[in-house]
């Protein structure tokens, strides 16, 4: 007796034992057998998402594998891709077609099929369309950051029952179909880690993984192809030497944008590394139209970039960034209305079909105002003036299809941020409505990471401007980060620092402001590289006193707030994207400031003759010295985490409009010994 009772309690043990393991906690992702590789790049996106909020399996299986009765069932892809989703359609258990919601369009929705009750079925019109619907699915539900890599901010751990914690929805096409990053300016990224100005690989599939989440749907590779002054100005031969653009190295850049479902542009510049063209071809198209063409071709021909998705152009001189102005009688106006023709007929050659982007930069939409017109396929961007606003406007659309091309960053503030979602908002929409200029919009990224908040405004209100509201994008963006009492100090801090940088000021701009105070001080002129020095003179330094007193102003007060935010919450990232901005400006402009009072008493002194303000002068300079110091010391430390040690460290920053050293300092204090009344 006693040895049967212990006979059933084992066998009860066994068979709870079993029924315990029988239970299928797995997480199965369900795709078709008609999936593309872009479409299996993103659904492995959603397992790594998954994987790190729960600890259950996940596993991904075909649509024609049985669904478990037990389990979560993830159902993804497009009507063409799975079978699945077009049966659920046709059942009308979704609501989903190539035409509804639309190309770039998807939804999210929770159905009974078959055996498997209540399955997730994730997708889209075509292929981003559930790209999107994925993305946001990991965003809203999941608590995935989009910029978790550039942010720091890690996804918290959810119960299995939390993946269905979200109502049906439908994901509407974006307003503008064309939403394209370029990658411009880029040196202090690519010299942060790894090859100098080149992408480590961790960083720039990072960067297109983030702009991939933000919606971003194509990226213009520009710097990576080698731009002339990395191989042609003193300052970067001598930062690097040994330059060498890496072919290889480009066309595995472009595969990776590709795999990750994004469009590559390219501007078909003539003055690249991977194949210079002579700079003086470049301004006398009727002598040297052939070797444009055969420079075009030899890209189209010999290099990866007959990869490019979209051809793009500026009305400009083809080696460097400036002005076309012929050297052989030519208007410029004829000259590209020739170029875009002949330049037309070689994409349509090559890659019938492909889009076909004109630029408007700086006199570009001058060109245009005076009757510039490229072929009738060319989409036309037209170019704010760096700081998300507009010095120029079209006098007519003429019917062509209009875009944008706007800044998240610019190079006078590529060190500090200018965040401006308001400004975002007022023009994007003005733009939207008054020119119909909604086909396209180029958004620059400098070095990326500073500029976070205003690539991500241009996302939303391009997908939606209808319900783009700054302040509450300001309030929604914050929130991802800080706590409610954090976030208040990091926009008013923000807002004050885009008041410090209020008529095309920035970071930058106070560089060259420096170089004309120690220009005036040290009775030197200031010596560019290939250019015709620039004589000292007061006049110059006059003009700066007040535009940086308001700057200091301002940046006191974002200064003040950023510094109340981070006592309520010192992590990493509010200081990065918080404080570290404002410090660094205020350091910069301190100094200078220091610099424009020795240069009042030195104009005092040349006025009067008297000693006491060339003495009083003198005794700035160990101020001057010690601010300089703090400068460098900053930007050294940079960064609290060490993911992004010596982000600002001056041996990587960018190579434009120098920078202050101890030797002007010297050659000030020189300068101020030697001069007598």
């Amino acid at each position: 007796m006693k040895k049967n009772y212990i006979l059933s309690i084992l066998l009860i043990v066994v068979l709870c034992f079993s029924c315990t393991k029988t239970v299928d906690e797995s997480f199965y992702l369900v795709v078709g057998d008609n999936l593309s590789k872009v479409e299996l790049n993103t659904i492995d996106d959603l397992k790594t998402d998954l994987q790190k909020v729960i600890t259950s399996e996940v596993k991904v299986v075909s649509e024609k594998e049985a669904l478990p009765e037990h389990g979560t069932v993830f159902i993804l892809g497009t009507p063409t891709s799975n079978a699945l989703i077009q049966e659920l359609a046709i059942q009308k258990n979704i609501n989903l077609s190539t035409e509804i919601p639309g190309s770039r369009g998807g939804i999210w929705a929770k159905v009974n099929h078959k055996n498997h009750k209540n399955a997730i079925v994730i997708g889209g019109s075509d292929l981003q369309g559930l790209q999107y619907a994925i993305y946001d699915y990991s965003k809203d539900v999941l608590g995935i950051d989009p910029l978790e890599y550039w942010t720091g901010k890690t996804a918290s751990k959810i119960d299995n029952e939390a993946v269905f914690n979200f109502t049906a929805k439908t994901i509407a096409p974006p307003k503008v179909p064309v939403l394209a990053y370029f990658e411009n300016d880029v040196d202090e990224l690519a010299n942060y880690r790894g090859k100098l100005l080149e992408y480590d690989w961790e960083t720039y599939t990072e960067m297109i993984d983030a702009l991939v989440r933000m919606r971003y749907n194509a990226i213009q590779l520009f710097d990576m192809l080698g731009r002339p002054e990395f191989f042609i100005r003193p300052e970067y031969k001598k930062l690097k030497p040994d330059y060498q653009i890496d072919i290889d190295y480009i066309e595995k850049m472009i595969d990776y944008a590709q795999l990750k479902g994004m469009k590559v542009a390219v501007d078909f510049a003539l003055g690249y590394q991977i194949h210079p063209m002579s700079a003086d071809k470049a301004d006398c198209w009727k002598t040297y139209k052939e070797d444009w063409l055969d420079a075009w071709r030899y890209y189209f021909e010999k290099t990866p970039l007959a990869k490019t998705d979209i051809f793009i152009l500026r009305p400009r001189h083809q080696v460097w960034d400036w002005k076309y102005e012929s050297t052989c009688g030519e208007s410029k106006i004829d000259v590209f209305n020739e170029v875009y023709a002949a330049f037309g007929k070689l994409v349509d050659e090559y890659k019938p079909n492909a889009s076909k982007v004109l630029v408007c930069y700086s006199d570009g939409m001058e060109m245009w105002n005076e009757g510039f017109r490229p072929p009738t396929d060319w989409t036309v961007l037209w170019s704010d003036h760096g700081f998300g606003d507009f010095e120029h406007l079209p006098n007519t659309t003429d019917n062509y299809e209009f875009g944008t091309y706007m800044h998240a960053g610019y190079w006078l503030n590529h060190t500090v941020h200018n965040p401006y979602p308001n400004k975002v908002e007022t023009i994007m929409k003005e733009m939207f409505e008054t020119y119909n200029a909604d086909k396209f919009c180029l958004v620059n990224g400098q070095n990326f990471r500073p500029f976070l908040l205003n690539l991500e405004a241009y996302s939303a209100v391009c997908n939606n401007p209808d319900t783009f509201n700054a302040d509450a994008f300001y309030k929604d963006w914050t929130s991802r980060y800080f706590s409610e009492a954090a976030a208040h100090h990091a926009i008013a801090s923000m807002k004050y620092l885009h008041e410090a940088q209020e008529g095309r000021k920035g970071y930058v701009e106070h560089l060259w402001e420096i170089r004309e105070a120690v220009s005036y001080l040290s009775n030197a002129p200031i010596r560019r590289p290939g250019k015709t020095p620039i004589p000292f003179d007061y006049k110059r330094v006059i003009g700066d006193y007040d535009t940086t007193a308001h700057v200091a102003e301002n940046l006191a007060k974002a200064l003040t707030e950023a510094e109340q935010g981070y006592q309520i919450e010192p992590t990493d990232f509010y200081h990065a994207y918080i404080l570290l901005p404002a410090q660094l400006y205020s350091d910069l402009v301190t100094f200078e400031t220091t610099l424009h009072n020795m240069a009042k008493l030195k104009n005092q002194f040349e006025a009067s003759k008297d000693i006491t303000f060339l003495n009083e002068a003198k005794a700035l300079l160990p101020s001057a010295k010690a601010q300089l110091d703090i400068i460098y010391k900053r930007r050294a430390s940079g960064d609290l985490d060490d993911t992004w040690k010596d982000w600002y460290a001056i041996k990587n920053r960018r190579q434009n409009n120098g920078f202050p050293t101890n030797d002007m300092l010297s050659a000030i204090d020189e300068n101020l010994n030697k001069i007598t009344p």
